[in-house]
């Protein structure tokens, strides 16, 4: 059975040209060998065949570096185009009016904050960038409920830009599909039930995503666009442009640039899935290196997320006594719960919002 690539219109770029950030001297030049995997989603709709080379490539992809690239996903480039043209109105408008939005004024930590706010490992991220989440109402712990339900609430929209509400949440809405079918095919992949985490993401999961600019490099010269670093919950999917700049660490701790693919997102699992299989899927360090210069970069990364208080079982899967043990970091340890994993990354990368609000809880 023959399956076409679902195309999407890669975010256009200021300037001219598409050459990639320089890359730190541990960032050797990328060969052939080492390119991330493309892995096309639209063979779980075919033949017996196709399905079992779906999951033999996601195995390997997802047992070895834990990123790939994904095609055949069926976003369309009418929801991209009006993704991205959004994301750019909203760059473009007047500082005050972004800072309007600024997460210093939300408790959930959600909205605008400026280049330089967030932090990373402790190191000051050169970026600035917009969080949104799923539309929900306050939820104010009480009654002895853990911190993490501060993260569930509403987000925070710049009243000159309308569309973006609307191009933002539907982007929230169908991203969550491809990622959930995503899952399901990964779990059997590895000889799981499918839905063995469907009861996780029951209700209101913790979807989100991140409107992302670079604006260039620091005026210190610092290349830290974002620092190395693993997200917390399931899975990740990265819109991104066509300047580049994203780095994953290999094994022995150089970084491999990951060039933009048209028509792909980049996924990576996150340290949740780790937990669960004790290492046998990986959630792998990655970063950005800022764009040279003045140039500007944009990405939008998805995060597919379980509720706040899903407490995430490990998985059922035949080989999993061949699981190496998941990763043991004493700065950064891993919770089975995940509203606790993303309460401390939240709580770290955002200090300001932290002190306003949470002083007494972080």
């Amino acid at each position: 059975m023959s399956h076409m690539t679902q195309q999407y219109t890669p975010i256009s770029e200021t300037g001219t040209g598409s050459t990639p950030a320089e890359a730190p001297a541990d960032a050797p030049a990328n060969s052939p060998a080492d390119a991330l995997p493309v892995i096309d989603l639209s063979l779980a709709d075919g033949s017996p065949d196709d399905r079992r080379r779906l999951h033999d490539e996601l195995r390997t992809a997802a047992t070895g570096v834990g990123f790939f690239q994904l095609v055949g996903h069926g976003v369309t480039p009418e929801e991209t185009t009006a993704l991205t043209r959004a994301m750019r109105a909203f760059f473009a408008l007047p500082e005050a009016d972004r800072l309007a939005v600024s997460n210093l004024n939300s408790p959930h930590y959600r909205g605008y904050t400026r280049t330089g706010d967030e932090r990373t490992g402790g190191n000051q991220d050169w970026r600035d960038q917009l969080d949104i989440g799923a539309e929900l109402p306050p939820h104010v712990p009480s009654g002895g409920e853990p911190p993490y339900w501060w993260l569930e609430g509403p987000n925070q929209w710049p009243e000159a830009l309308p569309e973006l509400r609307t191009a933002t949440l539907g982007w929230i809405d169908h991203l969550g599909e491809v990622a959930r079918r995503l899952l399901h095919e990964l779990l059997t992949a590895i000889g799981a039930r499918p839905d063995f985490y469907d009861e996780a993401f029951a209700g209101h999961p913790h979807l989100r995503l991140k409107l992302v600019r670079y604006p260039g490099t620091a005026p210190d010269g610092a290349g830290q666009g974002v620092g190395s670093h693993k997200d917390y919950g399931f899975i990740t999917l990265l819109l991104q442009d066509t300047v580049g700049g994203l780095q994953v660490e290999r094994a022995d701790g150089t970084f491999l640039d990951v060039p933009p693919l048209d028509g792909a997102f980049v996924v990576n699992l996150g340290e949740l899935l780790e937990v669960a299989t004790d290492g046998y899927l990986k959630a792998t360090s990655h970063r950005v290196v800022s764009p040279p210069g003045a140039r500007e970069r944009f990405s939008v990364p998805f995060f597919y997320n379980p509720r706040l208080d899903a407490h995430v079982e490990p998985l059922d899967f035949p080989l999993a006594h061949h699981a190496p043990g998941a990763t043991e970091d004493p700065d950064n340890p891993l919770f089975a719960d995940f509203g606790l994993n993303e309460w401390k990354g939240y709580t770290r990368a955002h200090p300001e919002v932290t002190r306003r609000h949470h002083a007494a809880l972080a």
